[in-house]
């Protein structure tokens, strides 16, 4: 711990409150801790899965729990694997519910609204944002209509099941503009510190960390594109004070759009120049490659449902019982029984298809529609053409990364590339590469 090589997938209290009412209904949870350890090749290895349960007699006396370590014979074999199903589980509803749905859709919705309502067409903040709106109102009438609704497929396909959306508004709470930003957030998570004297300013603790190491590459050439470009309309800090259309986005985004943050003391004041860079170049972020890397791996890792269960229809068979004899000698059999039935992963099935395919008419970060025709300022024209080539360079480094073979992480033991953060991608299904320009499907 002292060196920075124990870490935690830590979804225990989050989950808990859920376990006791879910746990009467034919879906089954335990609340959930990882211990993994980072080894001298890079890579993590589970130690240990914690299972926990609420106490029969009441909360107040804490969890149930046991604990299941690795094992690749017997009964024991088939015991961990289920204890990953569980993981899995939790994670996929986290994923979808928080990771998905709150932290991407959800959260830049309102930036949208504001930037319709305050800023004429005419303004250089309303031309740099455009491009990372396009259907993101529409796809998310969308998936209130069709999936996120009462009954509808999401509370069919993962864990919460009727309480998705409460555990959604619960996770709210917990939300933090600044922490948006990549680097904060690699922080927050323990997986990097701070380093003024590292390239992105942070130092990542685990160094082959596809996610982070990309990201990172990504957010950087964002925020030198939306430096270069402001810096053509904002020569003074004074000029964002003056910029009446300016604060009048910025406090209905703080007000209204996130009202329930309106009182709390992160947001960035938006009086310098350099609150500008960030606050844009984080909603940027949200809607261009934080979506990207959440959303388009989903068929690609969870097609395959036993990877990546929604659910758990029983728990962990007790000795003596008749599962549990049969995790001896058909632990693929008690696999299959314990995570979510046939029809429910069609289902799931069927959506992570339709969320992970390009469309024929995307344009991908560093590109735009009508390319040239945005705007008449040739020194934007000629800041957004050096950020393509940037974003060009990042994928020949991708490339050669993923080709790299000491870094085990980039392709993983099923030899399956990382390139979520790819910037451009061809349009169809299971392309995992491509970074749209925003959050449209």
């Amino acid at each position: 711990m002292e060196t920075n090589r124990m870490f935690i997938l830590n979804y225990h209290d989050i989950v808990m409150p859920y376990a006791r009412k879910l746990n009467v209904t034919p879906s089954k949870i335990y609340a959930t801790r990882t211990v993994l350890f980072l080894q001298n090749d890079g890579t993590l290895k589970p130690l240990a899965i914690e299972l926990s349960l609420p106490h029969p007699d009441g909360d107040q006396f804490g969890a149930i729990s046991k604990v299941l370590t690795p094992a690749v014979t017997g009964v024991e074999y088939g015991l961990w694997q289920i204890a990953k199903a569980f993981v899995s589980v939790n994670e996929s509803g986290i994923h979808q519910l928080i990771s998905h749905w709150l932290h991407t859709h959800g959260s830049v919705e309102p930036f949208v609204l504001a930037t319709h309502r305050q800023l004429s067409v005419l303004h250089p903040i309303y031309k740099l944002l455009h491009p990372h709106f396009r259907d993101t109102m529409h796809i998310n009438a969308l998936a209130r209509q069709a999936i996120l609704h009462g009954g509808g497929i999401v509370e069919r396909t993962v864990f919460p099941g009727a309480h998705c959306m409460e555990l959604t508004s619960i996770a709210y709470k917990d939300w933090v503009f600044p922490d948006q930003a990549l680097p904060a957030e690699l922080v927050k998570r323990g997986v990097a510190v701070e380093d003024p004297a590292s390239e992105h300013g942070v130092r990542l603790l685990i160094e082959d960390y596809p996610y982070a190491v990309d990201g990172l590459e990504i957010w950087s050439a964002i925020k030198s594109w939306v430096r270069d470009y402001t810096s053509l309309y904002y020569k003074t800090d004074d000029v964002i004070l003056q910029d009446s259309e300016l604060q009048a986005w910025w406090k209905e985004i703080r007000e209204v759009g996130h009202g329930d943050k309106s009182g709390e003391p992160w947001w960035p004041k938006m009086q310098t120049r350099e609150e500008l860079v960030h606050s844009l170049t984080i909603i940027i972020w949200m809607a261009s490659a934080l979506h990207a890397a959440i959303n388009f791996g989903q068929y690609p890792y969870g097609g395959f449902a036993p990877n990546r269960p929604g659910m758990c229809r029983r728990l962990i068979p007790d000795p003596g019982t008749a599962d549990y004899e049969e995790l001896k000698t058909n632990p693929v059999k008690g696999y299959l029984k314990t995570i979510s039935p046939q029809f429910q992963t069609l289902i799931g099935i069927a959506v992570l298809e339709v969320l992970s395919i390009h469309s024929s008419d995307e344009y991908f970060l560093g590109q735009r529609e009508a390319a040239a025709e945005w705007t008449e300022d040739m020194e934007a024209l000629k800041a957004f053409e050096r950020f393509g080539k940037k974003l060009a360079q990042i994928e020949e480094k991708i490339t050669m990364m993923n080709n790299d073979e000491k870094l085990k992480n980039r392709t993983g033991p099923v030899k399956m590339p990382y390139t979520l953060l790819y910037p451009t991608s061809e349009p169809g299904l299971v392309t995992a590469k491509g970074i749209p320009n925003s959050i449209s499907i």
